[in-house]
């Protein structure tokens, strides 16, 4: 497929997202966000996604350029345009990266602010460089945080520092993401690339659907009692246990190898 705003290009099993708007330092418009949504839609058999920026940021979050009013009869990005545009576009865009039924890893260098933050955060494992950073850059110019960033900031790093990150828009680097529990792994920024695709490659060649399953049972049970939790588990354990990976990994366990693992 081909895009204008994000490129794909396939390595093994890993689908390699990148946003590419490197003048704009990856602002993402609309557009951008319908391209991310068609490209994780179908995976055309991938098992595994990583996610980055081309250039020297990951995403420095919506392009208000693209979302101004061009009549100057009302403010850069109005509310109803704003809903709308969340409604229409980022929105979706945020729920298809974060229930994408395969591991999602992205990697982060220099700023993700805004709804950039958000769709950094939407992956399973973030490894960010010691100059990425991210931001909630919405209290500077008198908006609220979205792209689902009041749901995951405190579920990741609790309400003081989602607080503190959402109300006084302080830039949290790399170091001190990894410490306070925002992200996976902060690495030298010169180990970044390596890092995400080994953990990318690492991802894809485990088994799939319980991988997916476990990304299911992870979301939800932050939504579920602990009864509900157990059963949404045993179902999945159903699950993935009548799986040819499941087979795999018990014949390999008992002749003493590496399991290989195909996905399904």
């Amino acid at each position: 497929m081909s895009y204008e705003t994000i490129t794909t290009t396939r390595t093994g099993n890993v689908l390699k997202l990148t946003l590419n708007r490197p003048e704009r330092l990856n602002a993402c418009p609309p557009q951008m966000a319908d391209e991310i949504f068609d490209a994780v839609r179908d995976l055309d058999g991938a098992r595994a996604v990583l996610m980055t920026g081309e250039g020297r940021a990951f995403c420095s979050g919506a392009d208000l350029a693209a979302n101004a009013d061009k009549s100057g009869t009302g403010p850069i990005n109005g509310g109803d345009r704003a809903f709308t545009s969340l409604q229409r576009h980022y929105n979706p865009m945020i729920q298809a990266l974060a229930s994408v039924p395969v591991p999602v890893v992205s990697a982060v260098q220099g700023p993700a602010a805004g709804v950039g933050c958000s769709i950094a955060l939407a992956a399973d494992f973030v490894i960010a460089g010691k100059s990425g950073y991210f931001l909630q850059a919405f209290v500077n110019i008198g908006l609220v945080p979205d792209g689902g960033s009041s749901w995951m900031l405190p579920r990741l790093v609790g309400t003081a520092q989602a607080t503190r990150m959402m109300m006084l828009g302080e830039k949290i680097h790399g170091e001190e993401a990894e410490r306070i529990g925002l992200i996976y792994k902060c690495v030298e920024d010169e180990a970044l690339t390596a890092e995400a695709e080994a953990l990318a490659e690492k991802l894809a060649n485990g088994p799939t659907l319980a991988l997916g399953l476990m990304k299911r049972n992870i979301r939800a049970g932050l939504e579920s009692d602990f009864t509900a939790t157990l059963l949404m588990e045993a179902q999945g354990q159903r699950e993935a246990g009548m799986s040819q990976d499941s087979m795999e990994g018990a014949m390999s366990f008992l002749q003493k190898r590496k399991p290989a693992f195909k996905g399904a």
